[in-house]
């Protein structure tokens, strides 16, 4: 049985420096489709091919390239955080909210690659 209850969605996120530009390129040379452009928070997202699976631009003046975090949908941060810190998981600090939009915890693997918790906010999920 799985510490965390993630849901059937993942986000794979990416530091971008014209997130408008990115979006222009996914869709022309992959054939994803803009969900939206979250001017306020330095997001846009597109949906790939892949039932589920999207991607996110966060826009950055100095973009990590390769820095791709999988952002894990789960119902409930506050209860999937405490289980995976009940486990021994590190997390780099509090929990994050965007109000009405979403709650995001990142965390890390053995390795220390990043992964993050996502709580859809937007009533849309």
């Amino acid at each position: 049985m799985p510490v965390a209850n993630l849901e059937s969605t993942i986000t794979l996120a990416m530091s971008v420096r014209d997130r408008h530009r990115s979006a222009d390129w996914y869709h022309e040379m992959l054939g994803f489709e803009l969900l939206y452009h979250a001017d306020e928070a330095g997001w846009s997202e597109m949906g790939t091919l892949t039932a589920g699976v999207t991607i996110g631009f966060g826009e950055q003046a100095e973009p990590a390239p390769g820095n791709t975090v999988p952002v894990f949908g789960v119902a409930d941060i506050e209860s999937a955080r405490s289980a995976l810190e009940a486990a021994g998981v590190g997390f780099d600090g509090p929990t994050e909210v965007i109000e009405g939009m979403v709650k995001t915890a990142t965390f890390y693997d053995p390795d220390g690659n990043a992964l993050m918790l996502a709580q859809d906010l937007t009533g849309t999920a």
